[in-house]
């Protein structure tokens, strides 16, 4: 009796690890998409078109904003008066900042780097150049390498001396995020020099 508790028990366990990561998945993407689609009033369009019409409305703004001249000028009018309006300009600009560092033409997290920690025992973690040079800040020979969290979309920002950064060459930007924020679990992708031996 034991023995068929202990193999329902593990199957049970191995049931829950192969469904979690289907179900938590699927879920979250219920969740953005009603959000999204509720952002539309149900009288306006029918429930469940609120969503493609957002993103087709996105879309359409980013096309025209960067290629036409009249968009261009309307959306730099608008971060002109964003950017310089008292109590306004504070949180535009962090927003537009942090928008900017992940998606666009200005990706700032896309120097994947080693930073070493500790020297005794040695310890390294993998973080993402910011900052090449903070000489104008009062530091020079110093870094400032963006640390994300694991299991977060946090982090927070380390300046150590530049001898304590190496180059990440193993993985690109999307990869090093992903080995960063998984805690070092996800499956690193072997390069294609390594898949030719």
């Amino acid at each position: 009796m034991r023995r068929i508790a202990s193999v329902l028990f593990r199957s049970f366990l191995q049931g829950l690890l192969l469904i979690s990561p289907i179900v938590i998945t699927a879920y979250l993407l219920y969740v953005i998409f009603d959000s999204v689609d509720g952002l539309v009033p149900s009288r306006a369009i029918p429930r469940g078109l609120g969503f493609p019409l957002i993103i087709a409305a996105i879309t359409a703004i980013g096309y025209l904003g960067t290629r036409f001249f009249l968009g261009r000028w309307l959306f730099d009018a608008f971060e002109f008066l964003m950017s310089h309006t008292p109590g306004v300009k504070f949180i535009y600009s962090s927003i537009r900042d942090v928008v900017s560092s992940f998606v666009g033409d200005k990706k700032r997290f896309n120097k994947p780097v080693w930073v070493r920690v500790n020297t005794t025992p040695e310890v390294w973690r993998i973080g993402f150049l910011t900052q090449k040079d903070m000489e104008p800040l009062g530091m020079p020979g110093k870094v400032a390498v963006y640390m994300p969290h694991a299991y977060a979309i946090s982090g927070w920002v380390i300046v150590v001396d530049r001898n304590d950064t190496k180059r990440v060459t193993e993985m690109n930007a999307g990869e090093a995020m992903k080995f960063a924020v998984s805690g070092g679990v996800t499956t690193v992708e072997e390069s294609d020099h390594e898949k030719k031996d």
